[in-house]
């Protein structure tokens, strides 16, 4: 199966949502307001928002600032230490004959919370949002696909369908990836899934399976 191309994988996503949350509930185990984090860290709130949802787009070193701010930057900090590297040849430590300890991480979707389904339906938005970026003329297929729906006459969907006209008369992408809700809502009665190519969606799906069993990050045997 052809693998994503230049947007993250469902399992870094995955890991980003994981992340997002943890630093959320140490802000609010701190008692930090979104406004008082987002002043020490030197941030806007709408990028404070951006890293408690795991969003992709901010950068690394954004990160590493609310981390820094919330006591927990030494996580990272562990990761890019020699901690986990083989130690020099020349060192007593590598003239041990001594194994190297392996360290593993699995990594699953909490199925109590519809992880998974949220998941699948992110990523498949984002890549669908990608192709029409790299190519317009899919808009108008998504303008097609939900003039159609919309003359079906479900009076359930018609409101999101509604919402969805100014969402792609603008491109508003925001509106449908965030965590919230309404945004939940959108993504359900969304026209975008029907323009992927069915490979890219069978390539999605396949992600999300595989963490449904359980991904195994680390050494490998």
């Amino acid at each position: 199966m052809p693998a994503f191309t230049d947007t993250t994988t469902v399992l870094e996503r995955h890991l980003l949502l994981q992340l997002g949350d943890r630093l959320k509930r140490l802000r609010k185990a701190r008692k930090l307001s979104t406004v008082e984090m987002a002043k020490s860290v030197g941030i806007s709130r709408t990028t404070l928002a951006a890293v408690e949802a795991g969003d992709p787009a901010p950068t690394m070193g954004t990160y590493l600032r609310v981390m820094s701010v919330l006591g927990v930057a030494g996580d990272l900090a562990l990761l890019v230490s020699d901690t986990f590297q083989p130690p020099p040849p020349d060192s007593a430590a590598g003239a041990s004959t001594r194994a190297r300890p392996h360290v593993q991480v699995m990594v699953r979707t909490d199925p109590s919370r519809h992880e998974a389904q949220d998941l699948q339906s992110m990523a498949l938005h984002k890549e669908a949002i990608r192709m029409i970026q790299d190519d317009p003329a899919l808009l108008d297929r998504a303008h097609e696909v939900l003039r159609r729906w919309r003359l079906q006459g479900d009076a359930r969907s018609d409101s999101l369908w509604s919402e969805w006209e100014t969402i792609l008369a603008k491109q508003s992408w925001r509106k449908v990836l965030g965590r919230t809700r309404r945004a939940q809502e959108l993504r359900q009665a969304s026209p975008l899934p029907t323009i992927l190519p069915e490979a890219l969606r069978q390539d999605v799906l396949a992600q999300v399976r595989s963490l449904k069993k359980g991904v195994v990050l680390g050494d490998q045997e």
